[in-house]
């Protein structure tokens, strides 16, 4: 069982996708440091708080903090974005090999459709 186990995260696809989460773990402390530290305080020139993050309403004694809910959806685009940027990057670099329009002929299949043809024309014949 430990050998089996030892196999399996030695594999490769486990060791990329553990690389994948460091890696998306610190793109997203980048990209929330941005927001917070260039965009929050652009947008703060506009609100009267001066963060979005402050931003709230008061309804029945319950508050809604929808400033720090706007402020989740604008890191979450920027991620989006520069993910589709990485993504439309590397598939110009390494671009997919195109597919034949004529699909692959299996010969044994091919084979038996010979087959096939010939006993019926042999048997229009008789």
């Amino acid at each position: 069982m430990i050998k089996e186990f030892k196999e399996f995260i030695l594999r490769g696809n486990v060791l990329d996708l553990a690389v994948g989460v460091i890696i998306g773990a610190a793109f997203t402390a980048i990209v929330s440091s941005l927001v917070n530290n260039l965009i929050n305080p652009l947008i703060g020139l506009f609100v009267q708080d001066g963060a979005l993050t402050h931003m709230s309403v008061k309804v029945a004694g319950a508050t809604f903090a929808y400033g720090a809910f706007l402020n989740d959806v604008l890191n979450f685009l920027i991620t989006a974005f520069i993910v589709f940027i990485i993504v439309k990057a590397i598939n110009k670099l390494f671009p997919k090999k195109a597919a034949e329009d004529t699909p692959a002929v299996n010969e044994e299949l091919e084979t038996l459709r010979e087959i096939r043809d010939l006993l019926k024309e042999k048997e229009l014949s008789k």
